[in-house]
């Protein structure tokens, strides 16, 4: 029997996506033993006001462009197809019905572990998937009360985040080393700033 694909799935707005994520994604391949991770744009975060997302398809499209030269990495729309707004745990269920062939771990930051117990089924969540946690900064994890399919990684921090980059952006800043280079070419192109 073929052993299930190893999945990471990190779902974000990307708004957009910034070598923060990918670093990030990169850990988690070379250092959790994941098969590929899948960046999962998602079109509405229920957190989120969605006047400040850039339009999906940008964000997938920014996504894939920095996602191309990486094997292991895949940029998604899953979510575009899913009722919105999008919840974790129905994105996951879809997933799992989709691609059985696939173990899918899901990717949080330690500040959404420390509110996952007010997620949509997170119980559900747990149940189902292994969960990496990547520290960030301000969030510290009790290791000792992790339930046994979650695990505190060691991926560093980056300090980066889409709204730093929109704001400079804004403020027409030269922030291309935040970015992957395509990506930085691309968004000064499309005249959004």
């Amino acid at each position: 029997m073929t052993p299930l694909l190893k999945t990471g799935i990190f779902c974000g707005s990307f708004n957009p996506i910034h070598i923060g994520h990918l670093a990030l994604a990169n850990y988690l391949c070379e250092y959790e033993n994941l098969s590929e991770v899948w960046f999962v744009i998602t079109p509405h975060n229920p957190l989120k006001q969605s006047s400040e997302l850039w339009p999906d398809s940008f964000r997938l499209e920014l996504a894939q462009i920095a996602t191309a030269d990486y094997p292991k990495f895949h940029a998604s729309d899953f979510e575009f197809h899913l009722p919105r707004p999008s919840y974790t745990a129905h994105t996951l269920e879809k997933l799992r019905e989709s691609h059985p062939n696939r173990e899918f771990h899901l990717i949080i930051g330690s500040d959404n572990w420390m509110l996952f117990d007010r997620w949509v089924r997170h119980d559900e969540i747990i149940a189902h998937h292994p969960i990496l946690v990547y520290p960030r900064p301000g969030y510290q994890v009790d290791t000792t009360k992790l339930p046994s399919n979650v695990k505190l990684t060691d991926a560093p921090t980056f300090e980066i985040s889409s709204t730093f980059i929109r704001q400079a952006l804004h403020n027409h800043k030269d922030i291309r080393y935040f970015l992957y280079p395509d990506v930085y070419k691309r968004i000064i192109d499309s005249e959004l700033f």
